[in-house]
């Protein structure tokens, strides 16, 4: 005959292990298919915003060409893009697929959210410039459309992400993006950059390894062809021309006239120079503590001693003498039309 008391606890058990499996709401089956749910969820977005970017690039979006954007199988692929068409998001003519206008919208609010992060990243973060986008993909998917316009308020409504790439608006509108591939720049052509592609993270993280940044100016220079010789500054660069491909630039004439061709780093204590803007290779905390220096568009500064090895020298910024090592001067451009300190 089995113990009672033993059967009880049985029953009880069961009876508390059903209770939080099979809870409404809260138990673990719910989890699980709320989990199951958001990673659906998830990979549509993710179809829905490399949909987008086939759309914007004028490439084709084939079950082949999607599945290798997202990097999912090609059944899988199959899967998602009909799920997307049953919930009238996509239409199919063929074998490809394009966004209906609900579609788009739904696709341009990701990307927005996406570029976003991006901004956060690396404006108010010391995040690596090669985490962005992947940190970017795992938190575009959390914010809904009220907390999405509040991170955009509190970054100031950005037009672009720090690679360049363009914000899309609440409403659903793509600022143009324009440029050339630097590869395309003749010899003495002149321009500034305004786009370094972040994808793939191999090319990107190349980009960032020579230190170039937004709105810096470039000149081509002459050299063998299938390379490409460029210089912004005082450095001087030698690339592939199909890593050039993936910076772009504007032509600009005047950019390598006096307001770009000088930093802080190359003025000398007696002299006195305007800053005309921070490199946009300057992020983080590091950006941040300039600007609260003082060190913004139209401040002038004046080197006033160098330490005994030479560096760092100690600048009069709005009145207080700051320290900056040379590699942190470097990073303020400065009117380079600059007088004998009279002061």
């Amino acid at each position: 005959m089995p113990d009672p008391i033993l059967a009880l606890a049985v029953f009880t058990g069961l009876v508390a292990l059903g209770c939080v499996v099979l809870w409404p709401g809260s138990g673990v089956a719910a989890r699980l298919r709320r989990l199951a749910r958001l990673t659906e969820r998830v990979r549509l977005e993710d179809m829905l915003k490399q949909l987008y970017k086939l759309e914007y690039d004028r490439h084709p979006a084939t079950a082949d060409s999607v599945a290798g954007g997202v990097q999912i199988p090609r059944h899988q692929a199959i899967r998602l893009l009909q799920r997307l068409e049953e919930k009238g998001l996509v239409t199919a003519s063929g074998t490809r697929f394009s966004l209906t206008e609900p579609g788009r919208g739904q696709a341009l609010r990701i990307v927005r959210t996406h570029r976003l992060w991006e901004r956060f990243l690396a404006d108010r973060t010391g995040t690596r410039p090669e985490d962005w986008h992947d940190q970017a993909e795992n938190r575009e998917h959390t914010l809904s459309a009220e907390e999405t316009e509040d991170l955009a308020a509190s970054l100031g409504n950005p037009v672009y992400d720090p690679h360049g790439d363009p914000i899309p608006t609440a409403s659903g509108e793509m600022p143009a993006r324009s440029g050339v591939p630097l590869s395309s720049l003749r010899p003495g052509d002149q321009a500034v950059i305004v786009h370094l592609e972040d994808e793939p993270a191999e090319i990107y993280g190349q980009l960032v390894a020579l230190g170039l940044g937004l709105m810096e100016p470039v000149r081509r220079l002459e050299g063998e062809a299938g390379r490409v010789h460029f210089q912004t500054g005082d450095r001087q660069y030698e690339v592939s021309s199909a890593l050039a491909r993936n910076v772009t630039v504007e032509i600009a004439e005047d950019v390598a006239g006096p307001r770009w061709s000088r930093t802080l780093a190359e003025i000398e204590p007696g002299e006195v120079a305007t800053v005309v803007g921070i490199s946009t290779r300057c992020r983080g905390p590091a950006r941040r503590r300039l600007l609260d220096l003082g060190v913004v568009p139209g401040t002038v500064v004046r080197p006033r001693m160098r330490s005994a090895g030479g560096d760092p020298v100690a600048y009069d910024i709005r009145g207080a003498l700051i320290a900056l090592r040379r590699e942190q001067a470097a990073l303020i451009h400065v009117n380079g039309d600059w007088l004998e300190d009279g002061s």
